[in-house]
């Protein structure tokens, strides 16, 4: 995977289970603190503490506040993050080895994290 966010980011994202199906990541951060550019493939992330984040790509931004217990999809993208809020980030990603059927690829898929 190009721009590995356990190799651009150790300090905040750690493996914690990989197999030749899916990869999790344990990702913890705090007030301010942000990411170096970065990559995921399509992701489950499950967030494990309530937080706001500012995530951005290609010129464009997104405010996500999201609370502890959410499962949301993110779509294969690459971009950068910063904790926007006054708690620490915590979350898993659960990345994908296989890509998605071509059929089932948005044109330009949504930034950062949906609940679809």
């Amino acid at each position: 995977m190009t721009r590995d966010p356990a190799k651009t980011d150790p300090d905040h994202y750690t493996v914690v289970f990989e197999n030749d199906r899916v990869r999790v990541l344990e990702y913890k951060d705090k007030p301010g603190e942000g990411t170096s550019w970065h990559a995921h493939p399509d992701s489950l992330m499950y967030t494990l503490s309530a937080f706001r984040r500012r995530i951005l790509a290609d010129g464009r931004h997104v405010d996500v506040e999201l609370q502890a217990g959410q499962a949301r999809w993110v779509s294969a993208q690459e971009h950068s993050g910063q904790n926007t809020g006054d708690t620490d980030s915590y979350a898993l990603f659960v990345e994908l080895k296989e890509p998605a059927a071509a059929s089932s690829r948005a044109a330009r898929a949504p930034l950062g994290p949906s609940e679809s």
